[in-house]
């Protein structure tokens, strides 16, 4: 057949291959979302390669739902980005960035987010977020449990891989499963000439930001492959990982980060095949405690920062908390390997 003729031909007739015979089929849908489909019931040559969670949904639930004027049809979109019963960890989440995004995983419906940090006893702010998540409605879809969020603390350091992934295994022991981790824990340490950086604070610097990601991403790691509940881990890096911060000295910091992209990519390859997802999370300037040693010394940069995205202007903590809660939710379920910016668009100049 000419080809011309033939393309004119198959846009008007729904096609199905098996073996090397050629027929139309009856069903109304196209050969990619027939071979790719959000329903295990789809009419379809082939089993589907995954399912949601909620399947169908999307143009599968229209397909698929019978017409009835009299009902509703839900909104799915929202319990496709909720966390019900799910456990995660949050290092560094004591304060600042890590407890906000702790938060937003409780807001999200997980059944416990344990934080872990340094410090022998968690702040007042802690304390007061525990208590706040500790009042949330429950999920509408869990409200028949009357399930509400926990938010626990847990003294470790992430730099001591045996106790950090003792303690988690704890974790995982006590709640029996594990699904969501975020590696927040991270040190800024004041400027200083590349050319004179002693040796001793660099190492410090990537233990902690580096070596702490890790042993946290895989004692996580550990328990999702032990309940085979798969997962998702999120590390936090920053846009210092792919960029150089202008006008300031910041080596052992920016190198760090740039080793959390790359250990983003090679965990995500490594852990793939097992459903375990593996993506980072790059802020821009964010006011926070870390940020905030040159920033209440040195107000000039709040304007500098402030010109160096379109925006114009610093970001928030809990401008984190959506992207969080897509990346540990099943709305990303085909997400991995990724880093994601969330800085103002600070790379698009």
């Amino acid at each position: 057949m000419h080809v011309a003729k033939a393309l004119r031909y198959a846009r008007n007739t729904a096609w199905s291959i098996r073996g090397s015979a050629v027929r139309p089929v009856g069903c109304a849908q196209s050969i990619r979302s027939r071979f790719f489909a959000s329903s295990p019931k789809s009419c379809s040559e082939r089993e589907p390669q995954s399912v949601s969670a909620l399947a169908p949904v999307g143009v599968e639930a229209a397909l698929q739902t019978p017409i009835n004027p009299s009902s509703t049809t839900p909104r799915k979109i929202f319990s496709e980005f909720a966390i019900p019963d799910r456990v995660g960890i949050v290092s560094g989440g004591g304060r600042g960035l890590g407890l906000e995004m702790a938060m937003a995983l409780c807001e999200a419906g997980a059944r416990a987010i344990y934080c872990l940090d340094i410090h022998d006893k968690p702040s007042e702010e802690w304390e007061a977020v525990r208590e706040y998540v500790g009042r949330l409605k429950p999920l509408e879809q869990n409200s028949s449990s009357n399930s509400s969020s926990r938010l626990e603390y847990v003294k470790v350091d992430v730099t001591d891989q045996n106790a950090v992934w003792r303690s988690v295994k704890e974790i995982g022991d006590k709640e029996g499963r594990m699904d969501v981790c975020i590696a927040a824990a991270g040190v800024l340490k004041p400027e200083k000439d590349v050319l004179e950086y002693p040796g001793e604070e660099f190492s410090e610097v990537m233990n902690i930001n580096v070596n702490g990601v890790l042993y946290t991403a895989q004692a996580a790691g550990q328990q999702m492959r032990r309940f085979g509940n798969k997962g998702s881990i999120i590390l936090i890096a920053s846009m210092s990982g792919s960029i150089t911060n202008h006008g300031h000295a910041w080596i052992a910091y920016n190198t760090s980060k740039s080793a959390v992209l790359q250990m983003t990519r090679s965990m995500a390859c490594e852990l793939g095949g097992e459903g375990i997802r593996v993506n980072s999370l790059s802020p821009g300037h964010i006011y926070t405690r870390m940020t905030a040693q040159y920033l209440d010394s040195q107000p000039h940069l709040f304007t500098k920062w402030s010109s160096l995205n379109p925006l114009g202007r610093l970001g928030r903590a809990d401008e984190m908390r959506g992207v969080v809660a897509w990346l540990a939710s099943d709305a990303s379920t085909f997400c991995t390997g990724s880093d994601i910016l969330v800085s103002g668009g600070h790379h698009a100049w």
